[in-house]
């Protein structure tokens, strides 16, 4: 095996072990933090406005993953004390450094729906479903 793979692997396994590292991979690749990411990295936005763009999301949910993203430093949040209030979300330099990968990620799960798709049909047609013992 050539060294770079050897690497890799390495760095692989040291991934494995830390629990940052897998933190802050589930907060990143959870949906809801991709599509907040992905929208306020168009423009920064007001909460309304971002849980209407994020579809399907609830103001729970919205409130809590903007919270976690603020915390890790990904989001930043300036209220405005009007009536009502006025909080708006905007990515910080560190969000922004993360929208080419996750801009990347789409662009593959877009590139390769159709391909996915197929094999999920046929993994079906081959196998029984769960929950029909």
């Amino acid at each position: 095996m050539d060294n770079t793979l050897d690497q890799s692997y390495g760095q692989l396994s040291i991934l494995e072990d830390c629990t940052i590292t897998r933190q802050i991979l589930d907060r990143v690749g959870d949906k809801w933090s991709v599509l907040i990411i992905v929208n306020l990295g168009v423009q920064s936005l007001r909460f309304k406005e971002l849980q209407r763009r994020s579809g399907g999301i609830s103001q729970r949910m919205l409130t809590q993953t903007l919270r976690h993203l603020e915390r890790d430093g990904l989001v930043w949040r300036k209220a405005t004390p009007t009536v009502p209030l006025t909080v708006e979300y905007g990515l910080t330099a560190l969000g922004e450094s993360l929208l080419y990968p996750l801009q990347a990620l789409v662009e593959w799960v877009n590139g390769n729906r159709a391909a996915i798709a197929e094999a999920r049909t046929v993994y079906d047609s081959q196998h029984e479903p769960v929950g029909t013992e």
